[in-house]
């Protein structure tokens, strides 16, 4: 899923860079301190190691107000500041593509939205780009560029929705080639997206691997099977190239009814029939029970396929939430992961 701000960009397809006005607006209010920001978080290095666990919220529209812009800030880093066991929050990039492999920017500059959620609260922020989208791999290095002079150093690079549209980016692989000395000399990591069902997707993600990718977040998953027919292959490959494999961070969304079933869908992602079934069939309290318990069990399998065969692929979650009205049903998946997930663990 890409998530933006709602600019048209008709011809170039990139967004505005935020201006004055934008960066007054994303810091109305200064950080509050809390009790729980005294934890001192891993770094990212630590936790892709060890059990990631990441959050990814829906930023702000566009068109927000200065109010909402504020009262969205606060009710993520309150959520992040409650639970020390979050390693990082993932910011997207929404957007939506036309026909023509054309963006519309539906949320603002994430770097804004990134940058006021670590200073409110200390963790680590990871700065999602479609790549597709920008001009060239010279745009590519000084969106990289900038992004890093603004303090945020760890990037994940996303590739476009359709293989027949010829967009003017660079493939995620060159992109991580061109970005990886910018974070590396800043101490930041890249990371990019997989697709577990999709044939050949080990093969692409070692590819990416040796571009620079030190991560990589899965689309929605619903069914461990394929999860684990990836994980496997891409170990092997690993080990056949003779490189560390990337950490790989499953990720999971609270569903509660059929229109959020259309939706994913409608992005791409795969549910298994009966489980689209139960979502549909009940209350939306039901739902999000039923899909609480699945993200468990797709877990509990790919962790136990990694433990049983030995496999050398760093594995951990992310916690998305796939709109704004979810964001109750995102807090409290991400709180019982936390809750079950093994402590986090620091370097000696």
């Amino acid at each position: 899923m890409h998530l933006s701000l709602a600019v048209w960009v008709r011809r170039e397809g990139v967004p505005p860079r935020p201006g004055p006005d934008d960066q007054t607006i994303y810091r109305c209010t200064p950080p509050r301190p809390d009790a729980a920001g005294d934890v001192v978080p891993r770094s990212l290095q630590e936790a892709l190691a060890h059990t990631p666990l990441f959050f990814e919220p829906v930023p702000p529209t566009a068109r927000a107000s200065a109010t909402r812009i504020e009262e969205r800030i606060t009710e993520v880093a309150a959520l992040v500041r409650e639970l020390p066991r979050v390693d990082a929050v993932d910011v997207p990039e929404l957007v939506d593509e036309n026909h023509e492999g054309r963006p519309f920017y539906r949320s603002a500059d994430p770097r804004l939205f990134g940058r006021a959620i670590a200073e409110r609260t200390g963790r680590e922020v990871l700065i999602n780009k479609v790549v597709a989208y920008l001009r060239s791999v010279g745009d590519v290095e000084e969106w990289a560029r900038a992004t890093v002079g603004d303090g945020l150093r760890h990037l994940v690079l996303v590739g476009g929705t359709s293989r027949y549209i010829p967009y003017p980016g660079p493939p995620v692989a060159e992109a991580n080639r061109v970005c990886r000395p910018i974070v590396g000399a800043a101490g930041g990591l890249l990371g990019n997206i997989t697709i577990p069902f999709r044939t050949g997707e080990a093969h692409r993600m070692l590819a990416k691997t040796r571009a620079g990718a030190a991560f990589f977040t899965t689309q929605l998953v619903f069914d461990p099977v394929p999860v684990v027919g990836m994980l496997r292959e891409y170990d092997a490959l690993c080990r056949r190239a003779s490189i560390p494999p990337a950490a790989v961070l499953l990720s999971f969304a609270p569903l509660t009814d059929e229109p959020d079933v259309e939706f994913l869908r409608w992005l791409g992602a795969e549910l298994p029939e009966e489980f689209e079934r139960a979502i549909e069939s009940g209350t939306e309290a039901e739902g999000l029970a039923r899909s609480e318990a699945r993200a468990f069990e797709v877990w509990a399998a790919a962790s136990a396929a990694v433990t049983a065969e030995n496999l050398a692929v760093p594995l951990g979650v992310n916690v998305e939430q796939i709109s704004a009205r979810h964001f109750g049903g995102a807090r409290q998946l991400l709180r019982a992961f936390a809750a079950r997930l093994p402590p986090a663990d620091r370097a000696a």
